[in-house]
C-alpha cells in the first residue's frame, strides 16, 4: 500500500509533468502563430501556467520528499505571477504603438483573404498604420 508521501511525491511529480507539457504546446504556438499579438499570448501562458505549475510541483515535493520549505521557490512563484503578465501587456502595448501587423481572420471564409466588403476597412488600417508611423517620427524626433 502506498503511503502518503508517495503518493504526494506521484502529485508532484504529475504537476511537473504537466508543465512540461504545456511549455512544450506554448512553444509549438509561439512559432506557428502568425503575428506577435498571438506568440506573445503564448509565451505568457507558457511562463505562467507552465512554470506555476513545475514550480508548484518542486514546492511540494521539497516540503514531503525533503521535509523543509524552499524560499526560492516561492519567491520565483511570486515574481513570475506578477511579471510575466505585465511584461506580455507591455510588450504587445509596443508593438500595438508602432504599427505591428495584426493578423485578421475572415468569419465567412476562414481564411485571411480580403473581400470587396473588406476594402474599407483595409483602407482604414492603411490610415491608422500611416498615422502610427507619424506619432513614431514625432516620437523620436524628440528623442534625438
Amino acid at each position: 500500500m502506498a503511503t502518503i508521501n508517495e503518493i504526494i511525491k506521484l502529485i508532484a511529480a504529475i504537476m511537473v509533468f504537466a508543465g512540461g507539457i504545456i511549455a512544450l504546446i506554448s512553444a509549438i504556438g509561439v512559432v506557428r502563430f502568425r503575428d506577435v499579438f498571438l506568440r506573445i499570448h503564448a509565451a505568457t501562458k507558457a511562463s505562467t501556467a507552465a512554470v506555476m505549475l513545475t514550480l508548484v510541483g518542486v514546492f511540494i515535493y521539497f516540503i514531503f520528499a525533503q521535509g523543509y520549505v524552499s524560499v526560492r521557490t516561492l519567491l520565483a512563484l511570486v515574481f513570475i505571477n506578477i511579471t510575466a503578465p505585465v511584461g506580455g501587456h507591455l510588450v504587445s502595448r509596443a508593438a500595438y504603438r508602432t504599427g505591428a501587423y495584426m493578423y485578421q481572420k475572415d468569419a465567412n471564409t476562414g481564411d485571411a483573404d480580403l473581400n470587396k466588403d473588406d476594402i474599407d476597412e483595409e483602407q482604414k488600417r492603411q490610415m491608422r498604420i500611416e498615422k502610427r508611423a507619424k506619432r513614431r517620427k514625432k516620437i523620436y524626433a524628440r528623442l534625438d
